[in-house]
């Protein structure tokens, strides 16, 4: 059933503002987003009024949940501060969550945004997949990092927080929209014998993420909260190149046991995964590690070996910076053609030699969250 805009308004209509006017009037709503199920729009408020206006944006979610043919609801509250305005204080955005005290970070004060951490029911260890740009395979590197977890024995889910350009629905071969449960949240799509749960399959492969830095942060508050992701070991999150709001959001929001840096050899690719482990150490999340992807090209008729973007310019960072290398995963034809089609390397190839490098990788990060989590 196709829902227009007209549709999403009327609905909106009945939910009322803490003005007291409808909200089609409050003279607060974005561009509408409407086509194939899926509804998508900010509202756009002064930040004083942020924590008043929480809980019409949840009412206006739920407002456009009753439209029939509507799948996924997506509505972000987008707060700014008029300049000379003091700052607000921070809304709680715990989704029905209690703050989990243990879990805030070593040294930071509770009044702080890393003191308002949650843990998401059922999700032992959230760990972040980073890298400081595009183009090192991040992507491809926390998908078969995920499932050489799997095959160690945990129980492990993926969540794809590269808004603006997903690549686990291509990654993995996943067409499927995901479903709503009876408690409203979204069931996430199970492949490989994990839950994925991507912006990706909300929205089609060509529709281009044309969203301010508030929705991107909400959106990705619903994809942790907002998904049904059951009781798992580990939560691995794909995060989007760089150090913005994204990665912000989810140091912020829940308590992350540590960060995966990729990279390629390359100085330039160095440069930025120095970013990316500086800005996640300032909101206190450990590195646990340094990938080099890439790292050299195998000529599968020679057998001949080839430095194409240089080599070991990663591990020598992981030494200068005192953070550990977790290892080098070539530049290889399988790879990139599993990925292509849909079947990652490590569950295609699960004897081969690349499975094995992945999960050597997942060996050390294991090790490492078993001991953080006897620590505390």
């Amino acid at each position: 059933m196709a829902i227009d805009k007209a549709q999403v308004l009327a609905a909106l209509r009945t939910v009322t503002s803490p003005r007291g006017v409808s909200l089609t009037d409050a003279k607060v709503l974005s561009e509408i987003t409407a086509a194939d199920g899926k509804v998508f729009f900010s509202i756009n408020v002064d930040a004083n009024e942020a924590r008043a206006w929480e809980e019409v944006r949840a009412k206006a979610e739920a407002a456009v949940r009753t439209i029939p043919g509507v799948t996924t609801a997506m509505v972000a509250l987008t707060a700014e501060r008029k300049p000379g305005a003091a700052a607000p204080a921070q809304p709680s955005h715990s989704h029905g969550v209690k703050p989990v005290a243990q879990h805030r970070p070593h040294g930071a004060p509770a009044d702080s945004p890393m003191g308002k951490q949650a843990s998401i029911p059922g999700i032992s260890s959230i760990i972040a997949v980073a890298s400081g740009k595009g183009g090192v395979g991040k992507s491809t590197t926390a998908l078969n990092l995920a499932l050489a977890l799997r095959d160690l024995g945990l129980r492990v889910g993926l969540l794809d927080a590269d808004i603006y350009g997903p690549s686990v629905p291509r990654l993995t071969g996943v067409r499927e929209k995901p479903a709503l449960n009876d408690a409203k949240k979204m069931v996430p799509i199970v492949r490989f014998g994990m839950p994925l749960m991507s912006i990706g399959f909300l929205v089609e492969e060509e529709t281009a993420m044309v969203w301010r830095g508030p929705m991107v942060m909400s959106a990705i508050r619903q994809m942790l909260w907002d998904v049904a992701w059951g009781e798992l070991d580990v939560l691995v999150v794909d995060m989007p190149p760089g150090t913005g709001d994204a990665q912000l959001t989810l140091a912020q929001q829940v308590p992350l046991r540590g960060v995966v840096i990729v990279s390629t050899p390359q100085d330039l690719a160095l440069i930025d995964a120095r970013r990316g482990i500086a800005m996640f150490d300032k909101v206190n999340v450990p590195t646990l590690g340094i990938i080099e992807n890439m790292s050299y090209f195998q000529c599968p008729e020679c057998g001949t070996r080839s430095d194409i973007f240089g080599h070991g310019g990663a591990r020598h960072e992981a030494e200068r910076l005192k953070v550990p290398f977790l290892g080098e995963i070539p530049l290889h034809m399988s790879i990139r053609t599993s990925s292509d089609a849909g079947t990652p390397v490590v569950n295609s190839e699960p004897d081969g030699v690349h499975a094995a490098i992945y999960r050597s990788i997942g060996a050390e990060i294991k090790r490492q969250l078993v001991g953080a989590a006897a620590a505390v």
